[in-house]
């Protein structure tokens, strides 16, 4: 078998506030002999998430955190290219969470760990608005937000990998969909492309009171992806019985003591009459994994489910793509592009 070596980055010190490129260490080794029941994976693309950033704080929450010395976690997707398996043969693709790395040696025993076929779609799409992300945006809004048709949802972090899909499964729903962007082109992108019926701009100075404009009714739903202004400004607009997801809250992730930051429960649990609200995590639904999966796959095949893509090539350009997503400067899901098939 031929020999292959690997890079990786690891998590070299926990950072403070925004990361800086010496929070991390680029390594490199040879790769191992595979044992019994094992197989070696090529990463081909490598997904970028918000969630990332508050687990490399020493700091325990629904996650672990992740160890100093250890590659930085993270999920991709790629081929494999040796096996010692019986289950998963070469030329395989899969997701894995096997993190910031070329290659990854994976046992079959695995958690977490998926055959995908692309039949005709890229592989990105399975670490995208196919994969967690996309998973997260819609089993979020359909399980905790539980929308009707008729209602109102608003969706913040609206061209990301997770708004996207909710605000296009809001309006598959038979919902007004409203979304909240940075910028006027993210905005665009939100009505003339998704379909949203409107789109905020929460960059423009006016969040409010424009929110309220594009809310005549109030809101039902609400798909917490960014905390602080964001939920300061739809708390007031939420009608009685509203229902909010917390998938996260972006805006506070970067701060140097997230633990004293403001949190979306705080916002929300502060009000007169509190509407429903908890924090969920995709992995509830783990036993829909491969079901809503084929489900998202069959709507960006038709066209129904459309996406965007920001792409960093290279394992050198993870860190930085990754300091940029936390900034909002990527548009659509925030991706590294590792090798060519």
């Amino acid at each position: 078998m031929p020999e292959y070596q690997n890079r990786s980055v690891v998590l070299a010190r926990r950072p403070v506030g925004e990361v800086r490129d010496e929070d991390f260490r680029l390594e490199t080794e040879a790769v191992r002999k595979l044992q019994p029941g094992e197989f070696l994976i090529k990463v081909l693309w490598l997904s970028l998430d918000p969630y990332m950033r508050p687990k490399m704080n020493d700091v325990e929450s629904y996650l672990p955190p992740m160890e100093l010395d250890q590659i930085v976690q993270g999920e991709s997707v790629g081929r494999i290219v040796q096996s010692c398996s019986e289950e998963f043969a070469v030329g395989d693709h899969v997701t894995s969470y096997t993190g910031w790395q070329e290659y990854a040696i994976v046992s079959e025993q695995t958690q977490m760990l998926h055959k995908v076929d692309p039949a005709g779609l890229p592989l990105s799409v399975f670490v995208g608005p196919a994969g967690m992300p996309g998973r997260t945006g819609y089993l979020g809004l359909t399980r905790v937000g539980n929308p009707k048709p008729g209602e109102t949802v608003v969706v913040s972090a609206a061209s990301g990998a997770v708004g996207s899909v909710v605000g296009q499964v809001a309006k598959m729903i038979g919902c007004r969909a409203v979304g909240i962007a940075g910028g006027e082109a993210k905005c665009r992108y939100g009505v003339d492309e998704l379909g949203l019926d409107a789109c905020v701009d929460y960059k423009a100075g006016n969040l409010a009171a424009d929110l309220a404009a594009a809310c005549p009714g109030g809101i039902d739903v609400y798909f917490e992806n960014v905390g602080g202004d964001v939920s300061r400004a739809v708390a007031p607009l939420l009608n009685a019985g509203a229902r909010v997801p917390i998938c996260g809250f972006i805006s506070q992730y970067n701060a140097t003591d997230i633990t004293s930051a403001e949190s979306p429960f705080e916002v929300f649990g502060a009000l007169p009459t509190p509407p429903e609200h908890r924090f969920f995590l995709v992995f509830e639904w783990a036993d829909e994994h491969a079901e809503t999966t084929q489900r998202l796959a069959e709507w960006i095949k038709s066209g129904q489910l459309k996406y965007r893509e920001s792409v960093a090539v290279g394992l050198d350009a993870a860190v930085g793509a990754f300091r940029g997503m936390l900034r909002g400067e990527n548009f659509g899901k925030q991706l590294v592009k590792i090798a060519d098939e």
